[in-house]
């Protein structure tokens, strides 16, 4: 490929398909997640990156050599790895003596670091440690956040939009019940959160609802809030703008109610009666010519009984 003036012009087909693909688009792609581990880190950081990248899988890059980096101080490695493997989403763990069981969540926009949240790992439970069945590989889960700090404050807010990024999967128009398996919780309290893992078991109810019961999958994890690199306001408004051809123009006199149920507002003009169709008579015909008056109708129809 040939570079002239800033723009790439590709030489081959192939090129060409592979410039197309990273184009940008009115609807755009999966968000896909680059999984990495820095130049220190135990076998906690390693089997909890491991476990996410199961639940992530298979919109998710495991990268399983280690990244001598350090996200906060400088992003050029990962905006450098999610140009070339087209992530928007990164995580990223590392242990050192300051800070032990370290997890960074972050995202990019413009393949430029938009914002990173770290956090660190008190307790954990990996996926294997917990004896039970497991989710499909694949399968959309459900977010469930718990706590008035994901609300309130503005960094947990922050964090949980992160984390519905990361997590949410596919955008799909319609659910079946029996696909409704996984459900992620994240609880936050006391300045800590909880992380766990569900799935749902659909059992009999003896009606046509069924009775639903979770049972714990792993992974299990207990997260403290540490450092966090959020993005200004402004960069954050540009990073939610969405093409002018996906916003959904409002229709006039167009309403809805608290139950959805769609009301129309039609205005017309006011209807000239004089002019309205009704029952074709031969009898009612008018004749061609001047108006006949009301004295000459009734002597018309006087003199049509004497002629009877």
């Amino acid at each position: 490929m040939t570079q002239l003036d800033g723009v790439v012009k590709p030489k081959t087909k192939r090129s060409k398909r592979f410039l197309d693909s990273r184009a940008p688009k009115l609807s755009e792609d999966v968000k896909t997640a680059m999984i990495m581990k820095g130049g220190n880190s135990n076998q906690t950081v390693t089997q909890a990156l491991k476990d996410i990248y199961a639940l992530k899988k298979p919109n998710a890059v495991l990268y399983k050599k280690k990244n001598i980096t350090r996200p906060f101080e400088d992003s050029t490695s990962l905006e450098f790895f999610s140009k070339k493997t087209d992530c928007s989403l990164f995580l990223f763990g590392s242990h050192n003596k300051k800070r032990p069981n370290n997890l960074i969540f972050g995202r990019l926009f413009d393949f430029h670091v938009l914002d990173m949240v770290e956090l660190g790992i008190e307790k954990y439970v990996s996926l294997s440690d917990i004896k039970a069945s497991k989710c499909p590989e694949g399968t959309k889960p459900m977010l469930v956040f718990a706590g008035e700090a994901f609300d309130m404050d503005n960094e947990h807010k922050r964090l949980k939009s992160l984390l519905i990024d990361f997590f949410r999967g596919p955008t799909v128009s319609a659910v079946r019940l029996a696909g409704l398996e996984h459900v992620l919780h994240f609880t936050a309290l006391e300045g800590k959160v909880y992380m766990r893992s569900y799935r749902c078991l659909l059992k009999k109810s003896g009606c046509r609802t069924p009775r639903i019961e979770l049972e714990e999958i792993g992974p299990s994890l207990d997260l403290v809030l540490r450092r966090t690199h959020l993005a200004s306001d402004d960069l954050y408004k540009l990073a939610h703008r969405r093409p002018k051809a996906l916003k959904i123009r409002k229709k006039k006199n167009v309403s809805h109610d608290a139950f959805g149920t769609k009301f129309g507002r039609v205005h017309m003009q006011k209807q000239d009666l004089t002019k309205l169709q009704t029952r074709k008579m031969k009898g009612l015909r008018k004749r061609r010519g001047a108006v006949v008056s009301d004295d000459q109708e009734g002597g018309a129809a006087k003199a049509a009984k004497v002629d009877v």
